[in-house]
């Protein structure tokens, strides 16, 4: 995708919790409208930090991606017009840019490299897991039961499990942090 120099970085204001939900919605509508040229990039800017929980059995610290930097914030590189305005302030758990009034102001690329942020990209090889693994939960109201992984949502950080319920399977979604990986 060749970089417009019309578009910069813009600070969208989300609800507490909503910034992931925010982000996978208006990348839906950029997709569904074609508007890649328009609205180029949608980040959470997120920091790797050491696991707070007790070290791996290797005595090594795992590491964690998933620390927003600035929680309630999303950046977004786009060409503001009207409409790319209307779609991101208008979707759902947005509450509204950073600027005066209603009036966005961009972020200039010597602010966007002084934050020091890394985009980071959580990715399944990160979590420990895989679809198919066979696991056990470590909390939560499934503490100790085995099952496997049917699918994961990287963005929700959940991860829907099947578990022997009353000798039915079961499919529970649960958090990614619930879940360690069945060493055999």
């Amino acid at each position: 995708m060749e970089d417009n120099a019309q578009a910069k970085w813009y600070v969208a204001h989300t609800y507490s919790g909503y910034e992931n939900k925010v982000k996978q919605n208006i990348e839906k509508v950029v997709e569904n409208r074609r508007l890649q040229d328009m609205i180029q990039e949608v980040r959470i800017p997120l920091e790797t930090t050491d696991e707070a929980e007790a070290p791996a059995e290797d005595g090594k610290k795992r590491k964690k991606e998933d620390n927003k930097l600035f929680p309630s914030y999303v950046l977004i590189k786009m060409v503001m017009t009207d409409d790319t305005w209307y779609i991101v302030r208008n979707t759902r758990g947005v509450t509204g840019f950073v600027g005066p009034g209603s009036k966005p102001v961009p972020l200039t690329d010597k602010e966007v490299a002084a934050l020091g942020v890394d985009f980071v990209k959580v990715s399944e090889a990160s979590v420990g897991f895989e679809v198919g693994d066979t696991i056990t939960v470590t909390s939560g109201p499934f503490n100790g039961w085995l099952g496997s992984v049917q699918s994961i949502n990287i963005e929700d950080q959940t991860a829907v499990i099947a578990v022997s319920m009353f000798g039915r399977e079961t499919e529970a979604t649960i958090s990614i942090s619930q879940i360690k990986k069945l060493e055999e």
